[in-house]
């Protein structure tokens, strides 16, 4: 399946404009079988971003075993995880572990994963935190690009877009941050500015914003955050047929009309402060 690529920031490398993302099955313990069929289909479908995580169980592990076993597949995918640790030491220690139980020489994307609040920030960019090792970890090689996650709150996430030295930013996409704000508009434009990759995460809500009774599917969802100005837009899954889903919105989008878009953001408006269950207080 041919999926349509774009540059992973002003001027990486093209990436698939979805990719598979680290929650769903990857993000369990003992389902070895079930694991590696999602990998090996992302794979197969021509998906090549693949989203990994410390936090996220048995993920990495799981990418391990299929890398050691698919050798050949490798130098296409676009592989990344993230570290939560705010200390120089620990971030470190998690790169080491990440890359000995995945079996890479590198990433291509490796992430302050989390990123929450001022203490967080002052924290990771201390003379003994964790930004270090990730600038470390970058000019040594290990890492081809550095990145920052958030979900939590939006003027946080701004703050790191605008003042460190990130390669990317991974934030929700999806129609509750288009009408409460701040994600969307403040920290994409801030990222965009910049000339950073924008990764599109919560983009089906965790799959509690579909709701076919009211039209909205995960299709639709899939094309409104490609509608964004995003590189690529991650869904985890827990199950061959979803990535397969997941591969043909990405090889068939057409971005929403205007109409559309409109009608999507009617249903979501009464509701969109209790859907935004990822976010701290608003």
């Amino acid at each position: 399946m041919s999926i349509t690529t774009r540059l992973f920031g002003r001027s990486g490398p093209r990436v698939t404009q979805v990719g598979l993302g680290g929650e769903g099955v990857l993000r369990t313990h003992g389902r070895e079988p079930e694991a590696n069929a999602v990998i090996e289909q992302a794979a197969l479908q021509g998906i090549t971003y693949f989203d990994s995580a410390q936090a996220y169980a048995g993920s990495q592990s799981y990418y391990g075993a299929f890398w050691r076993s698919n050798h050949a597949l490798r130098s296409r995918i676009f592989q990344t995880s993230k570290s939560a640790a705010r200390d120089f030491l620990g971030a470190k220690a998690d790169l080491n572990d990440s890359l000995e139980v995945m079996g890479l020489k590198k990433l291509d994307l490796w992430q302050i994963h989390d990123l929450r609040t001022r203490l967080d920030i002052e924290e990771i960019e201390g003379t003994e935190g964790a930004l270090q090792a990730f600038l470390q970890a970058r000019d040594a090689g290990l890492v081809r690009y550095i990145g920052v996650t958030g979900h939590h709150d939006p003027k946080i996430l701004e703050y790191a877009v605008k003042n460190w030295p990130v390669d990317a930013v991974l934030m929700p996409v999806n129609p509750v941050e288009a009408i409460l704000g701040g994600f969307l508009d403040r920290v994409m434009a801030a990222a965009l500015d910049r000339g950073l990759a924008v990764i599109g995460m919560k983009v089906l809500g965790g799959s509690h914003y579909i709701y076919p009774p009211s039209g909205v599917t995960a299709e639709l969802l899939l094309r409104f955050a490609l509608s964004q100005d995003v590189s690529t837009a991650i869904v985890g899954c827990g199950n061959a047929s979803e990535v397969e889903a997941l591969a043909g919105a990405g090889a068939h989008f057409q971005p929403l009309a205007d109409e559309e878009e409109r009608k999507l953001l009617d249903i979501f408006r009464p509701i969109a402060r209790r859907m935004a269950y990822y976010r701290g207080a608003i």
